[in-house]
């Protein structure tokens, strides 16, 4: 099987199948605030917006416009927000806290700018994490944690910690713990925003070979290069799709 295949049979069934050109993700009228005394502060504003399975949206604005918001609001890490989020037919605005961190587990893989490796552990068991949340016996972990080390090219370093590893290096990682239980979505956030630029590029060149596979990403990010790696772009100004 290609690493760049979304189908495993490690993977938990989808809870629905999407209708013939249903969006895999659907947001109405989503807002997010903050309260100050009597007045508001709006984040977000009536964000509507509709992605297919498949696509490469990059998600553009200026600085304090909403981006990495929306896209923390996408991950199912933020649920402090209002309106309609549907994600592959579930209603994600509707759903307990167990339900919704169980399809973000299940469906989601999160590459952020900082990396966010777990200093105290070696590479080989940041890319165990997210597979032991799942009900999959350790004999199976550790055969797809070798699988994907050996398709990263990364198996000379399992055994080291992320301080002992380059920006790049690291980032690296961080990308194959995301994908490593084939997610539906790859959300980043300025996934090359402390990398110079040939590393930034072989980032960029792996979401566009995961995409050409079938994986949707959606991605953060202030640079037009990075940008011209997808099919659309969605640009926001304080807090307002334009």
């Amino acid at each position: 099987m290609s690493f760049f295949s979304r189908s495993t049979p490690h993977a938990a069934p989808a809870e629905t199948e999407l209708a013939p050109g249903e969006p895999l993700i659907s947001l109405n009228n989503l807002e997010k605030s903050y309260a100050h005394g009597a007045s508001r502060s709006w984040v977000l504003r009536r964000i509507a917006i509709d992605i297919k399975d498949g696509e490469f949206v990059s998600i553009m604005g200026p600085s304090g416009a909403g981006k990495s918001t929306l896209l923390h609001i996408l991950g199912m890490h933020d649920s402090a927000w209002t309106g309609e989020y549907y994600f592959n037919g579930q209603p994600v605005h509707r759903l307990s806290p167990k339900d919704r961190a169980a399809l973000h587990k299940r469906h989601i893989g999160f590459v952020f700018q900082s990396y966010h490796l777990l200093d105290h552990l070696t590479v080989y068991e940041n890319l165990d994490v997210p597979l032991s949340y799942r009900d999959i016996k350790k004999a199976e972990r550790d055969s797809m944690v070798c699988d994907i080390l050996d398709r990263f090219a990364i198996v000379g370093k399992k055994d080291l910690y992320p301080s002992q590893l380059s920006g790049g290096q690291q980032q690296l990682v961080a990308v194959a713990r995301a994908v490593i239980a084939h997610p539906k979505v790859i959300l980043a956030d300025e996934p090359t925003g402390n990398l110079h630029s040939s590393q930034g590029r072989e980032i960029m060149e792996l979401f566009k070979k995961l995409n050409d596979a079938g994986t949707t990403v959606i991605q953060v990010t202030h640079s037009e290069t990075n940008a011209g790696y997808g099919s659309r772009v969605i640009q926001l100004k304080d807090g307002w799709v334009q």
